[in-house]
């Protein structure tokens, strides 16, 4: 049996994200920037680096955004961030860096130092990450003396991007998209380590009595999990961890175990040579026809279409 590998790790590798740091904003207030929905399978991030921002987001309440604090909309949300003022902010310049694009204003009061860009996630994989994430997630790097080692390390790795954005050196590029990067894991982990998500994965792996159950799905998810299962590994009642489960995922385990399921057949499924039968069996399913049809609810397709080649044409989301 291969070693335990924790269950962000094992997300990621199910789910590869890459980053892209696209833009430097220099604005003096009074500033405003709007953003459109993002297209599936993008997830726009900001870095606060230096400044203040205030952030409106449909449906949410306002909220300020302060020096160190990362925003990430996992659901490609429309928002704003403006300096909080009524002012008409005045015309901001684009100018191309040999790295990144380079955008200012002419605005007097206050700076604004902000890194924007967006992780890529293969689709209909982003669809795991919409459904177990926030919408919105503010996480703080910070490194003085009361700050987690975690915050510490983000904060450490946001210098270095913001090092890396200043000096237009070969293999910027790479280096800023690598970095963001790991900047998403780390983020994630930060807000896990927290526990003040609303609900979703990281509300989870905050609450420290339901962690062994989403360790356990993640690491051995062909493993045919029942309730007792998992509720014994939580030292809980059946009733009790149903609950709990439910009332910090905002879904059950039995879904969790199905969608993780069906993201690792999705990528076995690309192997040359795969086998219907065979990645059904290695993710747990005993029977080929409820796999089949299982998947094709959860992936809008067949497996043997999927198979093929129809994961490159699936259409919109709504």
């Amino acid at each position: 049996m291969s070693p335990p590998i924790d269950w962000l790790s094992r997300l990621l590798d199910m789910v590869p994200v890459s980053g892209h740091l696209e833009i430097h904003c220099f604005y003096g207030a009074p500033w405003r920037i709007g953003y459109e929905p993002s297209p599936p399978g993008e997830l726009p991030y900001h870095v606060i680096v230096a400044g203040n921002a205030t952030l409106e987001v449909p449906g949410e309440p306002t909220r300020q955004l302060q020096a160190g604090d990362i925003l990430i909309l996992p659901h490609g949300s429309p928002h704003a961030l403006h300096d909080g003022s009524d002012v008409m902010p005045g015309p901001a310049t684009k100018r191309p860096g040999l790295n990144l694009t380079i955008t200012e204003n002419n605005g007097g009061g206050e700076k604004l130092d902000m890194l924007c860009g967006r992780f890529i996630v293969e689709r209909p994989h982003d669809k795991l990450l919409r459904e177990y994430l926030p919408p919105l997630l503010v996480v703080r790097a910070a490194a003085d003396d009361s700050a987690s080692t975690t915050a510490t390390q983000l904060a450490g790795l946001v210098t270095l991007m913001r090092t890396e954005a200043d000096h237009e050196s070969i293999g910027g590029h790479a280096m800023l998209n690598a970095l963001s990067a790991a900047m998403f894991a780390l983020a994630l982990r930060l807000a896990g380590e927290s526990g003040d998500a609303p609900s979703g994965l990281l509300s989870l792996a905050g609450n420290p009595r339901l962690a062994p159950a989403l360790s356990a799905l993640f690491h051995e998810p062909a493993r045919p999990w029942t309730l007792p299962d998992l509720a014994e590994l939580c030292n809980m009642s059946r009733a009790t961890f149903a609950r709990h489960f439910q009332d910090s995922m905002g879904r059950s385990a039995s879904d969790l175990l199905t969608d993780i399921r069906m993201t690792l057949a999705a990528n076995a499924l690309k192997a040359p040579g795969s086998s219907v039968y065979a990645v059904s069996e290695a993710v747990g399913y005993q029977s080929e026809t409820a796999f089949q049809r299982i998947f094709k609810q959860r992936m809008g397709m067949t497996p043997a279409r999927w198979r093929r080649g129809g994961h490159a044409s699936i259409p919109e989301a709504d």
